[in-house]
């Protein structure tokens, strides 16, 4: 049995102690800058797997040629982590299998991907890399996210852009592969980038441009390199992009209000009876009823009658003369009087002058007056 004083100071320590776990504990979860984790070998599994795992993935006729071609590499690159590989030209299909010296339990899976990315158009070159322990890859399919196909194929250029330069900034910003093949969009590379692929791939479906979202990866990029950024929110730097409507649809000039919905019929309309006993009709007499019919009917004939009379009336009504307003004369002034001598000289002048005029002495006979009289006698 302990000494009581030495009880209680062992509580000290262990109060240090939980400290120390919890400051630990913190320390693993953050994985520190430049860490990879090592890769799996065969002493890790000597034994090997139980049971053979096999994938088989269907390819287009058009990749018959090319496949063809680099399938002895994809032979080789799958040996190396003991996978079989098989291709079926007949049925128009790649087959992957795990064998009895395959270790590594994952390396069926990327295998399997590999074949994938094969179909989907992706080179050899680049499908190999799904191998690598850091590399993933994602098959986005696109062809039902939009109805009509005029618009798939415009959103699907817009993400490829002007001689693939929108493909390729968006390959820079996330280091992945992109591939856009059909109805499919392939990507290979880390899980980070990987990440943001499908998120601009599916925002350029719902009619967001791309350049948007590069934007937005463009500043993460550099507030990522500074140190002191590293750890805090960078909502404030980012760009906040809203949707304007561009377009407004044309508003009717008449409107038609929609009644409000009810679950009741409506009212059932009053019969001929009803309404006769509303009034007290009903109750009259047979005499009394023609009467005062009769009554009715030579009301609405006396009232069709005065129309009539008033619109024959309206023939031998005269229109209204259109009243002329007198112009109001100016009073002669000295400016506004005609100088009826000095017109009389101007004229004379021009009679003297050779311009065609008469003579101004009628008296004396023209030349041409004497030739008329030699041809009269």
């Amino acid at each position: 049995m302990a000494a009581p004083g030495e009880s209680t100071s062992e509580t000290p320590k262990n109060k240090k102690q939980k400290k120390s776990k919890n400051t630990d504990e913190a320390d693993l979860l953050t994985v520190p800058d430049g860490w990879k984790e090592p890769k799996f070998t065969p002493q890790d599994n000597p034994k090997g797997l139980l049971e053979e795992s096999s994938f088989a993935t269907l390819f287009p006729k058009y990749r018959e040629a090319y496949l063809k071609e680099c399938w002895s590499l994809v032979q080789k690159a799958l040996g190396d982590v003991f996978i079989n590989a098989t291709l079926d030209l007949i049925e128009g299909s790649m087959t992957v299998n795990t064998t009895k010296k395959t270790y590594d339990p994952y390396s069926i899976l990327r295998a399997r991907d590999l074949i994938k990315l094969l179909a989907r158009s992706v080179p050899f070159e680049q499908a190999v890399r799904i191998l690598e322990d850091d590399v993933a890859c994602d098959i986005i399919k696109i062809g039902t996210l939009v109805r009509k196909r005029e618009r798939f194929v415009k959103r699907r250029q817009r993400l490829i852009g002007p001689k693939g330069s929108t493909l390729k900034a968006l390959e820079l910003l996330t280091s992945c592969y992109v591939m856009v093949q059909g109805n499919t969009v392939s990507a290979v590379g880390p899980y980070n980038g990987l990440k943001e692929v499908r998120k601009v791939v599916l925002d350029t479906m719902k009619n967001i441009h791309p350049i948007y979202n590069i934007k937005t990866l463009m500043i993460k990029r550099e507030l990522a390199n500074d140190p002191e950024l590293r750890t805090q929110s960078w909502e404030r730097f980012l760009p906040n992009f809203r949707h304007k409507s561009l377009s407004k649809r044309k508003q009717p000039k008449k409107k038609t209000l929609k009644k409000q919905y009810t679950p009741f019929p409506p009212p059932q309309p009053d019969s001929k009876i009803d309404k006769e006993l509303a009034t007290g009709e009903f109750f009259l007499r047979e005499s009394e009823k023609r009467r005062k019919k009769m009554s009715e009917i030579k009301a609405k004939q006396t009232e069709a009658l005065s129309k009539r009379q008033e619109q024959r009336q309206k023939a031998f009504i005269p229109p209204k003369e259109k009243t002329t307003v007198k112009k109001k004369s100016r009073p002669a002034t000295a400016e506004n009087k005609i100088d009826i001598q000095a017109i009389k000289e101007k004229v004379k002048k021009a009679k003297s002058k050779k311009l065609g005029a008469p003579p101004v002495n009628p008296e004396t006979p023209s030349v041409k007056d004497g030739k008329l009289k030699k041809v009269k006698s």
